[in-house]
């Protein structure tokens, strides 16, 4: 284990390489991609020109992020068994998004989830709230990335944090300022064949230790570390807790505002279905992926060399691309763990672009009333602001546990965005009111219960005893999104949302007048 303390933490000149290769390539596509960018649909929504295995590709780009990738190969190597759970509850989303949200977002929307929202509501007041959830959503999963982006520099590049925060900042606002959403559609698709195969290979060479046989690696796992590691309770030991951390990640995936906008590149509802399905195929095979090379780790590196490198956790598959395949092949995960930062960070950064040109500027300060020309500079002069609070954040939250910061963008989500989208395009007494009261409700909720929850209140103010006892509050703040919603609504009864109901259903199963 000596070889492998020595080379993490120092400069890897093959990571580096492989990392400007990723960066000179990608920016090369945001110059082929400017010149294709001119109208809002371009700027937004590719000119929905993304085919649905594209787009599946670019879906599974953005939804594997480094914090699944480091985060739950981490958790498994030190928790075991119990891992699975954030494997599971990523990956069971999917199916929830093609069977319910896929189709209907494609049809009644134009560029954001609250176009699908709105349709049949009030604009200004749906729009100010649902622009709430999503950039509150977006900021703290932002965080979580920029923090993570310099960390992994810092350690495996031998720049200091401050550095690392400027690259990621500069170069994913080049993405987004300049391509828009061809560039960071494009930039998704090689970071997710770059992602799966060096997760492919990593796992290959792992299985050749073991006669390419899984369960002589669990058996290996348990004679080291004993049956515990096999069987849950190791991590989650609350029955609660585990139910509310399930909600949030699996109906977090149906508010997540940067997924929710790819289904309007594709040209149809047929093509957003065919996304989801390929998306999910890969999403899947991805997380099987991460559990074996957590075990791995757990095996080949140990428990305790994993632990004295991050007690997170996070370092375990760069361990274990050391220890089995030396220091090049460890240059090469880690560059792909970067890029995979680097990409999931584009498509938050033009989600939030798109919130506050499209929903409030276009939709609230001009009322609807906007030329494409001025639409598009509103949208590139948000890029910056959002690219520069990005990097603002990255050095204020320096050092800090972050985990808990995904945790809560996922329980904003399921929260705030995920009730109002379900129940705008399946009730017909759902109200304005209701949406409104539904998504505040949902979201300041969930923030206000994340900071008194253990995650917060113990873990990062080191009080001794939290207010609230659930680590993720998507149980309690989810179902009081749901309840308001509709408690609201039949309060407060609103004839054209009604009337508006069946022409809305009629667009939402086929299609017509969809864009």
């Amino acid at each position: 284990m000596e070889s492998i303390q020595s080379t993490l933490g120092q400069v890897n000149v093959a990571s580096i390489i492989i990392f400007f290769v990723f960066v000179a390539i990608t920016l090369a596509i945001t110059y082929w991609a400017a010149k294709k960018t001119k109208t809002t649909s371009e700027f937004y929504a590719a000119d929905r020109s993304i085919s649905g295995f594209q787009n599946g590709l670019a879906l599974s780009g953005d939804y594997m992020s480094a914090a699944s990738f480091l985060g739950i190969a981490g958790m498994v190597s030190l928790k075991g068994y119990d891992g699975l759970i954030y494997s599971i509850g990523f990956l069971v989303g999917w199916p929830l998004v093609m069977f319910l949200i896929a189709e209907p977002l494609r049809n009644l929307g134009k560029f954001t989830f609250a176009d699908v929202v709105a349709y049949r509501l009030k604009q200004k007041p749906v729009r100010i709230a649902s622009s709430i959830g999503s950039l509150l959503t977006i900021i703290f999963y932002l965080i979580a990335q920029m923090v993570g982006a310099g960390s992994l520099i810092n350690v495996l590049f031998g720049f200091p944090y401050e550095y690392a925060i400027l690259i990621v900042g500069i170069v994913m606002i080049s993405y987004v300022l300049f391509g828009g959403m061809l560039a960071t559609t494009w930039v998704q698709i090689i970071k997710a064949v770059l992602l799966l195969s060096g997760a492919t290979f990593l796992v290959i060479m792992t299985l050749a230790k073991f006669g390419m046989n899984p369960i002589a690696l669990f058996d290996a796992a348990a004679v080291k570390y004993s049956d515990a590691v096999l069987v849950p309770g190791g991590f989650v030991t609350n029955s609660w807790d585990a139910i509310s951390l399930g909600l949030a990640l699996i109906l977090g995936t149906a508010g997540l505002p940067h997924i929710l906008m790819r289904f309007f590149t594709v040209p149809d509802a047929k093509q957003a279905r065919k996304s989801v399905f390929v998306a999910t195929g890969f999403i899947g095979y991805f997380y099987i992926l991460t559990f074996i090379i957590g075990f791995g780790a757990m095996v080949l590196v140990g428990q305790d060399v994993v632990s004295g490198f991050d007690k997170g956790g996070n370092m375990a598959a760069l361990l274990l691309a050391e220890s089995v395949g030396g220091q090049f092949f460890l240059g090469f995960i880690a560059a792909v763990a970067f890029a995979t930062i680097l990409a999931v960070v584009a498509g938050l950064t033009l989600s939030g672009a798109s919130t506050l040109s499209h929903d409030l500027y276009v939709s609230v300060v001009k009322k609807g009333k906007s030329d494409e020309v001025g639409e598009v500079k509103v949208a590139k002069v948000a890029t910056l602001l959002i690219g520069a609070l990005a990097i603002f954040l990255g050095f204020i939250f320096e050092g800090q546990n972050v985990a808990f910061m995904v945790g809560l963008a996922f329980a904003i989500a399921a929260s705030s965005n995920f009730p109002s989208l379900l129940l705008s395009i399946m009730w017909k007494k759902f109200t304005t009111a209701g949406a409104v009261a539904s998504i505040i409700t949902g979201a300041g909720l969930a923030v206000i219960l994340i900071i008194i929850s253990p995650t917060v209140w113990v873990d990062i103010f080191n009080n001794e005893t939290a207010l609230f006892s659930l680590k993720n509050p998507a149980l309690i703040s989810m179902t009081a999104s749901f309840l308001v919603g509709i408690i609201v609504s039949l309060f407060t009864t609103e004839k054209s949302a009604e009337s508006n109901f069946e022409d809305e259903k009629l667009r939402t199963y086929l299609g017509i007048g969809a864009e």
